[in-house]
C-alpha cells in the first residue's frame, strides 16, 4: 500500500539535500510595501516571452521611405497631416502590423533633433524644463517639467531616490512613470534625452497614435505641443566590483507627452528587445538578495489632505507584467501604451485607451470564459465609460490579465477585432543596435498608417518564417487559444540591423514554400551556445537546433539527466473570493520533489491564509503539471518536458459545479537556476467553492488526454471530488481547459513517432491541508502514453508502471517479460539499486578549461572563471579579460597637466578631466585659485597664495597655524587689548570689513559703554568685553549710563567671589600647567569633603543621583588652535573612509579607504581618543566592532548578539563606555568599551531611534528618534534617569545629532525640514545654521565647522558655524551613500563646563 506522506517533502522543512528554504526575509529598515501584487496583468503574444522580442515583417508601413516628391509641399498640404482620419481607418491601419515596436519606430530623438542631455549619474535629474504651453495633468496646470535618471518624470524636482524608488505607488509628489526603477548612466552606460517639439511630423504621429486609442473621445484631438523623453540604452544601478563585470542588460524606452489647449495624453513606446532587465534591488536591502520590479504608472501626488493620497494609476506589479510592455498593448501596436492623463474636463484618473485590449473593471471581474487564453479581447468588448478608477476614496484597482474570448461552444479563439487571421507560427528576431535613432519626421508622416500596407500573413498551415525562437501557433483542431497578429504582404527594404526574408507570393496548404537570405541564417557556429552543456547543436536548411545527449532529456535548450530526480522553486500569489469571502496572498512558497523513475510529483505550497488553502484542495492539477511535466514514460511516448524544456506558460480554466464558480491559474516557467532547479511562478484568480474546515478531499484516479501541435498543448477534462467529515459524504465536479504554450525549434522536421494526441494517467492523488503547519500538499503519481479505454489491467513490465525498485537517481531498462534492469542516471555511480552522486571536481572527470573552478553539483557540476577571466563564447573556455585602452595611462587624454588636473577613467575610450584641489577650470585648462582672496586665514594672520595652494603665517604677538591665531600670553596685553589688535589687523589685512574695534581704559580692561567707530550703534558690555543683552541703541540715541549695578542685581555668591579670587591671583587667564586634574565633592560652604579626592580622569560620586562632572578651564573655544593632524572617518557601506582636514578645509586628494569590511553596512562610528580606536555598527553582521589605528591592526567584534539594527553609536572616553541606538529593537543601550556590563537604558517610547551623542563633561545623553508622527530629541543622564524630551516642536527626520564639547551646543541635521539647527543644553537658545541642506544622514562638529554626509549628493558636505554657508564638498569616486561620520583629534578634547 502506498503511504502518501513517506516521500513527502514539507514546505517548511526541506533539507539541502532535498530543496532550498522556504523563503527570505527582509530585515532592513521600515517602509512602504515594496509592491503591491495587484495590476494590469495583460495577456498576449508570447513570442518574446524569452526577452528576445522578435518581428514577423522586417519593416512596419511606418519605417517606409518617402519620396522626395511626397516630402514636398506647401504649409497647407503639412497642415493635412494633422486632420483626423476615420477611427475604424486608424485601428485597422494600427492592427495590421506585423508584431513587436521596432527601435527605428520610435518617435525621433537625437541631440542633432534638439534633444539636451541628462547628466550621467545615478540619481539626477535635470533643469526644470519650461514648456512654452502648460499641460494638463490630472486636473491641474504645469508650465515646468524635470527628466529623472529613474525612468519618471515630474512636475518638480524629485526627492533623493531612496525616498521613491524603492517603495510603492503613489508617490508623494507628481510623477509619470514610463520604468521607474534604480537606473544607472554613470560611466557612459546610456543616455537620457528630453526636449519640447512642436514640428508638425511628431504631432502628427501623436495624434494618430491618441486619436486610434480613443476614437470615441479624441477622435479630432490636435495637439499643439509635445515633450519626448527617451531613456537609450540605460543600465540597473549595481554595486561596484572587481570581480563580477557589468550587467550587459540595456533598456530603451520612450515616454511622449501630447497636449492641446485642453487635453493631455501620454504615450508610453517599448520597442522590441527593449527591455531586458524587469526591476532592480534596492539600495538598502543590505545582503538579501531582493528584486523589486519597474512600476509603470501615473500618480498625482500629495493632495492639500497632506494625511489623504493623491489618485494614482499602476500598469505594473510584477516581472510579468514588466514583460507584457513590449509584448502587448492597449491601442493594438506592441509596445506602445496610450493614456488620458489630463484635462478640463473632469477628470478623475488616468484613463487608459481600450481600442487594442480589455482593461476589465475591477468590481466585478469578468467571466473567466470571456478572459481565458494569451490574447487580446474585441475592441467592441468595452469602451472608455466602462472602466472603474482608483482614487482617494477607492482601493486600488486589480485588473485580470487581458485575454481572448473562448467561445464557449467550439473553444476557439477569437482573433483581434472579431477578425479571423491565419496563425503566425514564427517571428524573425531584430537585432538591436545601439545607438540608433527613429525615423525621420518625414518617413514617419507619410506612410506610418498607408491603408493599402494591411493583408493577411504570409505564413500559412503552421509554416514559419527561420528563427530559433517561434511564437506561439494555432492548434490544427482549433483546441490552441493563440494571438495572431496579421503582417504586411509587400517585403520592404532592409532595416539597420535587419535580417530579410523572401516569400512565395501564393503558398499551398500543404506545404511551406519561403527562402531564406543564408547571409543571415543563424548557425551552430555562431549560436551554439543557446544549448544546453548537456546538448549539441545541428544545422539545418533554415537554422539551428539544440538537441539533448544521450541519457538525457529536454528541448535541447534545457536538458536534465533521465533517472535523476528533479526539484522545483516557486512563489504563488493569488486573489480569490472563497465563496464570498475575498483572500488575497502574494510570494508564498512553493516547492516540489519529482521522482523520475516512477512518475512521482510532490508539491508543498506554504502559508496560504485560510479559508483559501482549504478551498484549494480539490485543485490537484496546480501540482499535477509537474506530474505532466515529468511523467513516466511509456515507449516510444515523451513526457511535457521534453517538448517545453524550462520555459513556457501553463494556463488553466477551471468551472465548478453545481455553482459554476470559476478560477484561472497561470503558472509560468523561468528556466532552470545554477543547481538545475525548475523555477516557476503561479498566479491564482477568481472564484473558488467554500470547504468548511476539517473536510478531507479525495480525488479518484484519471485520465487526461493531451493534443499537441508546434508550440502549443492543450487539454480538456472532467473529474469528480468527495468531501468528506465522518458519515457525511458529499460528491462535485470541475471542468479543466489547459492550455500550454512554448518555444520549438522549427527548423528541424518534426519527430515522426510522436503522436499528436497522448494520454496521461493518473494515479494515487492525494491532497490535503493542516492548519498546524499551515502548507497546502499534492501527489500524484503519473504515466504518458497512447490514448486508451477503461479496460482491464495487462500485465507490463515495472519499468512501465513504476513498480520497479530501482533508486530514484537509477533509470529503468526494461527486459524480457517482467524483467528489468537498474543503470544510475548521469552524475551518479552504484548498481542502480543505490546510487550516489559523483564528485565530479574530485574525480577530475570535469570538462572545466584552464583558469576556471570547478564546483559539484547533486548529479552534475558547473564552471566558473577565475577572477579576471570570463568565458568564450563556447561558454567552456576562460579566456583572459583583456582591459580596454585606458587613455588615462595611455596618456592620450587632453587633461590639464598632472600637476594641474587628473583624468578619471570611465570605461573603453571615455574620460573626464577635474582640475587638482587649488586650480579651476573645465580639467582640460585649469588656473591657480587665489585662497587668500576668499579670507581663508585667521584676521590675524598673513596669507601667501602659491600654485594650487597657499599657507597662513600669524602675526607677530600671536601664535598658531594661521588657520586660528591666538594673542601669544608673553606679550603682556589684556583681553581687552588683544581683541582691539586682532581688530585692527583684521582690518588692515581685509580693508573692506568693518570689524568693532573695542574701546579700553587706563588699565586696558573694557569701557562699560562700547560704540562701533563706523555704524554708530552703541551697547554696554560686562568686564569680560560681552554685550548685555537688551542695551544697544541706534546712532544719536541718549547714551546709556553702563557700568551701574541694577537695583535688583543679587549680591555675589560665596563661589563667585571665590572664583574672581583665583582669577585675580592667576592674572585674569591661567596658563596650561596651573591646571589640576584632582576632582572633589565640596559641602554647600564650598568646603572639600573629606575621601572624596579622585585620581585624574575619573569623576567621584558627589550627589546619588546624577553627579556632573567637574573640569579643568580652557580657553575660550574661539581662540583654540584646531590641532594639527585632525580628520575626518565617514562610514560608506563595506568600507570606513578618510577624509584628512587642513584647518577646516577638506583636503579631498588626500582621502583613502581606511578599512575595507566586505559584507557589512557600517551606519554608525564613533572614535576613542585615549586609545585610538574606531568604533561602528553593522546592521548587516548585527554586531559593533572596533579597530585601533594602529597600522596593521585588526578589527575586533566587541558586541555580537541581541543586536537587530544597531544604527547610531557614542563613545564616553573619559568612563569608558560606549551607546547605541537599535532601531529594530527600539532600544537604546550601554556597555563598557569592550563590551562587557552591558544594559539597556531605554526601551519604550521610543519608535525610530537612530542619532545618538555624549557630552562627557556634563553626563548627559542625547538621542533622536525619527517617528513620523511624533520626531524628538530626548536627553537623559548617562545612568539613564531623568529622561526628558529636549525638543519636539518644527522636527521631521533628525537624522544627524552632534554634541561639540568647546561650544556647549547640542546639534542636528534634519532630512525632513532640511534644516541644520542648534541648542543649549537645555533646550534654549535655539537657532538655524543652515535651512536648505539637501538630504543629511550624520553629522559632526570641529572648530567652527559642521560635516555632514548626505544622500542626495552621496558626499561630505561642510558648512560655516558662523555664517551657514556651504564652504565645501567632498564626493567620494564610489558614489554610495555615506552612514554616519565622526572627527579624530589627536588629543582627547576637554571642552569647557
Amino acid at each position: 500500500m502506498w503511504q502518501p506522506l513517506s516521500n513527502f517533502p514539507r514546505a517548511c522543512d526541506w533539507s539541502p539535500a532535498e530543496g532550498r528554504s522556504q523563503s527570505a526575509r527582509w530585515e532592513g529598515p521600515q517602509s512602504r510595501p515594496a509592491r503591491a501584487p495587484a495590476g494590469i496583468q495583460v495577456g498576449g503574444w508570447r513570442g518574446a516571452a524569452s526577452g528576445q522580442a522578435g518581428r514577423a515583417g522586417t519593416r512596419s508601413a511606418a519605417g517606409q521611405p518617402r519620396s522626395g516628391e511626397s516630402m514636398r509641399g506647401d504649409h497647407a498640404a503639412r497642415r493635412r497631416a494633422l486632420q483626423p482620419l476615420p477611427p475604424l481607418l486608424l485601428l485597422l491601419l494600427l492592427l495590421s502590423r506585423a508584431g513587436a515596436l521596432h527601435p527605428d519606430e520610435l518617435f525621433p530623438y537625437g541631440q542633432s533633433r534638439g534633444d539636451q542631455l541628462l547628466q550621467e549619474g545615478d540619481d539626477e535629474s535635470s533643469a526644470p524644463v519650461k514648456l512654452a504651453s502648460p499641460l494638463r495633468f490630472y486636473e491641474a496646470q504645469f508650465s515646468y517639467l524635470y527628466v529623472g535618471t529613474n525612468g519618471i518624470i515630474s512636475t518638480q524636482d524629485f526627492p533623493r531616490e531612496t525616498q521613491y524608488v524603492d517603495d510603492d505607488f503613489p508617490t508623494d509628489f507628481p510623477a509619470i512613470a514610463p520604468f521607474l526603477a534604480d537606473i544607472d548612466t554613470s560611466r557612459g552606460r546610456g543616455q537620457v534625452l528630453y526636449r519640447e517639439d512642436t514640428s508638425l511630423a511628431v504631432l502628427g504621429l501623436a495624434a494618430r497614435y491618441v486619436r486610434a486609442g480613443f476614437p470615441r473621445t479624441a477622435a479630432r484631438f490636435t495637439p499643439t505641443h509635445a515633450f519626448l523623453a527617451t531613456w537609450e540604452q540605460v543600465a540597473a544601478y549595481e554595486e561596484a566590483s572587481s570581480r563580477v563585470p557589468p550587467s550587459e542588460e540595456l533598456n530603451t524606452f520612450q515616454a511622449v507627452l501630447a497636449s492641446d489647449e485642453s487635453d493631455t495624453y501620454a504615450l508610453f513606446l517599448y520597442p522590441a528587445n527593449g527591455l531586458q532587465f524587469f526591476g532592480t534591488r534596492p539600495k538598502e536591502s543590505y545582503n538579501v538578495q531582493l528584486e523589486l520590479p519597474a512600476r509603470v504608472g501615473f500618480c498625482r501626488g500629495e493632495v492639500d489632505d497632506s494625511k489623504r493620497e493623491g489618485p494614482y494609476f499602476s500598469l505594473t506589479s510584477t516581472e510579468q507584467t514588466v514583460k507584457n510592455l513590449y509584448q502587448q498593448s492597449n491601442l493594438g501596436v506592441p509596445g506602445v501604451w496610450a493614456f488620458h492623463i489630463g484635462s478640463t474636463s473632469p477628470l478623475d484618473n488616468i484613463r487608459p485607451a481600450t481600442v487594442g485590449g480589455d482593461l476589465t473593471k475591477a468590481h466585478p471581474s469578468p467571466s473567466l470564459e470571456q478572459s481565458f487564453g494569451p490574447t487580446a479581447a474585441p475592441a467592441s468588448a468595452y469602451t472608455e465609460d466602462d472602466l472603474d478608477y482608483y482614487d482617494e476614496n477607492e482601493g486600488e484597482v486589480e485588473y485580470p490579465p487581458e485575454s481572448a474570448t473562448l467561445d464557449p461552444q467550439t473553444k476557439e479563439g477569437r482573433a483581434l477585432g472579431g477578425v479571423d487571421s491565419p496563425g503566425l507560427n514564427g517571428r524573425v528576431k531584430a537585432s538591436r543596435q545601439p545607438g540608433t535613432r527613429g525615423p525621420a519626421p518625414s518617413e514617419i508622416e507619410g506612410d506610418s498608417l498607408d491603408p493599402t500596407r494591411g493583408a493577411p500573413p504570409p505564413y500559412a498551415d503552421g509554416g514559419a518564417p527561420p528563427s530559433e525562437e517561434g511564437a506561439p501557433s494555432a492548434h490544427p483542431e482549433g483546441k490552441a487559444v493563440l494571438l495572431n497578429y496579421p503582417v504586411p504582404a509587400h517585403t520592404p527594404p532592409l532595416g539597420r540591423g535587419r535580417q530579410v526574408l523572401g516569400v512565395e507570393d501564393v503558398i499551398g496548404s500543404s506545404t511551406e514554400v519561403f527562402t531564406y537570405n543564408a547571409a543571415n541564417k543563424e548557425t551552430c557556429e555562431h549560436h551554439h551556445g543557446q544549448c544546453s552543456q548537456h546538448a549539441f547543436c545541428t544545422d539545418y536548411a533554415t537554422g539551428f537546433c539544440c538537441h539533448c545527449q544521450s541519457r538525457f532529456y529536454g528541448n535541447g535548450k534545457h536538458c536534465l539527466p533521465e533517472g535523476a530526480p528533479h526539484r522545483v522553486n516557486g512563489k504563488v500569489s493569488g486573489h480569490l473570493r472563497v465563496g464570498h469571502t475575498p483572500v488575497h496572498f502574494t510570494n508564498v512558497d512553493l516547492h516540489a520533489y519529482i521522482v523520475g523513475n516512477d512518475g512521482r510529483a510532490y508539491t508543498a505550497i506554504s502559508h496560504i491564509p485560510q479559508p483559501a488553502a482549504q478551498a484549494l484542495l480539490p485543485l490537484t492539477p496546480i501540482g499535477g503539471l509537474f506530474g505532466w511535466l515529468f511523467a513516466l514514460q511509456k515507449p516510444g511516448w515523451e513526457n511535457g518536458f521534453s517538448f517545453t524544456g524550462a520555459t513556457f506558460t501553463h494556463e488553466m480554466e477551471v468551472t465548478f459545479y453545481p455553482g459554476e464558480e470559476r478560477v484561472r491559474i497561470t503558472q509560468t516557467a523561468e528556466g532552470l537556476d545554477p543547481e538545475n532547479y525548475l523555477s516557476i511562478k503561479t498566479n491564482i484568480q477568481g472564484q473558488v467553492p467554500y470547504i468548511p474546515a476539517n473536510f478531507t478531499v479525495h480525488v479518484a484516479p484519471y485520465k487526461e488526454t493531451y493534443h499537441y501541435s508546434d508550440s502549443a498543448v492543450t487539454s480538456t477534462s472532467s473529474r469528480d471530488y468527495s468531501l468528506t467529515l465522518g458519515t457525511i459524504n458529499q460528491t462535485r465536479s470541475y471542468r479543466v481547459y489547459q492550455n500550454i504554450t512554448y518555444e520549438a525549434c522549427r527548423h528541424s522536421p518534426r519527430h515522426p513517432a510522436v503522436p499528436t494526441t497522448q494520454q496521461l494517467n493518473v494515479d494515487r492523488v492525494f491532497a490535503l491541508y493542516t492548519d498546524e503547519e499551515r502548507v497546502l500538499r499534492f501527489a500524484v503519481t503519473n504515466q504518458v502514453g497512447p490514448v486508451e479505454g477503461d479496460s482491464d489491467p495487462i500485465s507490463v513490465n515495472p519499468c512501465y508502471d513504476g513498480s520497479h525498485t530501482c533508486d530514484m537517481r537509477a533509470q529503468c531498462h526494461p527486459g524480457a517479460g517482467v524483467d528489468y534492469t537498474c543503470e544510475c542516471a548521469s552524475g551518479y555511480q552504484g548498481d542502480g539499486r543505490g546510487c550516489v552522486d559523483v564528485n565530479e571536481c574530485a574525480a577530475g572527470s570535469h570538462h572545466c578549461g584552464p583558469n576556471s573552478v570547478c564546483i559539484n553539483l547533486l548529479g552534475s557540476y558547473r564552471c566558473e572563471c577565475r577572477s579576471g577571466y570570463e568565458f568564450a563564447d563556447d561558454q567552456h573556455t576562460c579566456v583572459s579579460i583583456t582591459p580596454p585602452p585606458n587613455p588615462c595611462e595611455d596618456g592620450s587624454h587632453s587633461c590639464a597637466p598632472a600637476g594641474q588636473a587628473r583624468c578619471i577613467h570611465h570605461g573603453g575610450s571615455t574620460f573626464s578631466c577635474a582640475c587638482l584641489p587649488g586650480y579651476t577650470g573645465t580639467g582640460h585648462q585649469c588656473a591657480d585659485v587665489d585662497e587668500c582672496s576668499e579670507n581663508r586665514c585667521h584676521p590675524s594672520a598673513t596669507c601667501y597664495n602659491t600654485p594650487g595652494s597657499f599657507s597662513c603665517q600669524c602675526h607677530p604677538g600671536y601664535r598658531g597655524d594661521g588657520f586660528q591665531c591666538t594673542p601669544d600670553p608673553s606679550s603682556g596685553l589684556t583681553p581687552c587689548e588683544e581683541r582691539q589688535r586682532q581688530a585692527q589687523a583684521q582690518h588692515a589685512a581685509y580693508p573692506g570689513s568693518l570689524p568693532h574695534v573695542p574701546q579700553c581704559d587706563e588699565r586696558g580692561g573694557f569701557l562699560p559703554l562700547q560704540c562701533h567707530g563706523t555704524t554708530g550703534f552703541c551697547w554696554c558690555v560686562d568686564p569680560d568685553g560681552r554685550q548685555v543683552p537688551g542695551t544697544r541703541t541706534p546712532p544719536g540715541s541718549t547714551p546709556l549710563r553702563c557700568g551701574l549695578p541694577e537695583p535688583t542685581q543679587r549680591p555675589r555668591t560665596v563661589c563667585e567671589r571665590w572664583r574672581e579670587n583665583l582669577l585675580e591671583h592667576y592674572g585674569g587667564t591661567p596658563r596650561d600647567d596651573q591646571y589640576s586634574d584632582f576632582c572633589w565633592c565640596v559641602d554647600k560652604d564650598g568646603r572639600e569633603v573629606q575621601g572624596t579626592r579622585s585620581q585624574p580622569g575619573t569623576t567621584p560620586a558627589c550627589i546619588p543621583t546624577v553627579a556632573p562632572p567637574t573640569f579643568r578651564p580652557v580657553p575660550r573655544p574661539d581662540v583654540t588652535p584646531p590641532s594639527v593632524g585632525t580628520f575626518l572617518l565617514y562610514a560608506q557601506g563595506q568600507q570606513i573612509g578618510h577624509l584628512p582636514l587642513n584647518g577646516t578645509r577638506l583636503q579631498k586628494d588626500m582621502a583613502k579607504t581606511l578599512l575595507s569590511l566586505h559584507g557589512s553596512i557600517v551606519v554608525g562610528i564613533d572614535y576613542d581618543c585615549r586609545e585610538r580606536m574606531v568604533y561602528w555598527t553593522d546592521v548587516a553582521g548585527r554586531t559593533i566592532s572596533r579597530a585601533s589605528l594602529v597600522p596593521g591592526a585588526e578589527p575586533e567584534t566587541v558586541v555580537n548578539s541581541g543586536l537587530i539594527s544597531p544604527e547610531g553609536l557614542a563613545i564616553d572616553h573619559f568612563r569608558r563606555t560606549m551607546y547605541w541606538t537599535d532601531s529594530g529593537l527600539d532600544k537604546i543601550e550601554r556597555a563598557r568599551l569592550d563590551g562587557s556590563e552591558r544594559k539597556a537604558l531605554f526601551h519604550t517610547d521610543l519608535v525610530n531611534p537612530r542619532a545618538i551623542a555624549v557630552d562627557p563633561i556634563r553626563g548627559n545623553l542625547y538621542w533622536t528618534d525619527w517617528n513620523r508622527e511624533a520626531p524628538k530629541i530626548e536627553t537623559s543622564s548617562l545612568e539613564g534617569e531623568n529622561r526628558r524630551i529636549l525638543v519636539n516642536k518644527d522636527i521631521g527626520l533628525p537624522n544627524g545629532l552632534t554634541f561639540d564639547p568647546f561650544s556647549k551646543l547640542l546639534c542636528w541635521a534634519d532630512a525632513g525640514t532640511k534644516k541644520l539647527e542648534c541648542t543649549l543644553p537645555d533646550g534654549t537658545g535655539r537657532r538655524v545654521i543652515q535651512n536648505h541642506l539637501n538630504y543629511p544622514f550624520s553629522i559632526v562638529s570641529y572648530a567652527d565647522h559642521f560635516y555632514h554626509t548626505d544622500w542626495r549628493r552621496d558626499g561630505v558636505i561642510s558648512v560655516n558655524r558662523d555664517s551657514g554657508q556651504f564652504t565645501d564638498e567632498y564626493l567620494p569616486e564610489q558614489r554610495s551613500h555615506l552612514y554616519g561620520i565622526t572627527a579624530v583629534y589627536p588629543y582627547c578634547p576637554t571642552g569647557r563646563k
